[in-house]
């Protein structure tokens, strides 16, 4: 978005096809990744305002995501934002944009939330 790719890539953890399922079963997790799927890249006050949650719980999550590889992250200042690793083995991105094609019911009231917020440059001024 900003010319510059999420860039900082976390391998504390290898991807298996039971961690990611795991990863998946959780509802703010799987919002949290079709959400980054759908905007490139998102961060944590655009999707405490989307899903309607507070910073502790959607930090933690990303954390999770982050910690097994599926969300890389970078810094601009204050914000981190988050995107899906580029990295990704293919069946997991298979699996990712497949929901996101077919599921995308799923994140519709959300998306409608994070574009009450304004576009950017003005989304993440006014949050943060």
């Amino acid at each position: 978005m900003y010319g510059v790719s999420c860039i900082t890539v976390y391998r504390e953890m290898m991807m298996t096809p039971l961690l990611f399922f795991k990863a998946l079963a959780d509802d703010t997790r799987l919002r949290s990744l079709l959400l980054i799927q759908a905007e490139t890249e998102l961060c944590v006050c655009e999707l405490m305002t989307a899903l309607d949650e507070i910073q502790p719980k959607i930090s933690r999550h990303l954390a999770q995501l982050r910690k097994l590889g599926l969300l890389v992250d970078r810094r601009q200042g204050q914000w981190i934002f988050y995107c899906i690793n580029p990295e990704l083995p293919s069946w997991a991105s298979e699996i990712l944009q497949t929901l996101a094609k077919e599921q995308a019911e799923l994140i519709g009231s959300n998306l409608t939330n994070l574009m009450r917020m304004g576009d950017r440059p003005e989304r993440v001024k006014n949050c943060c």
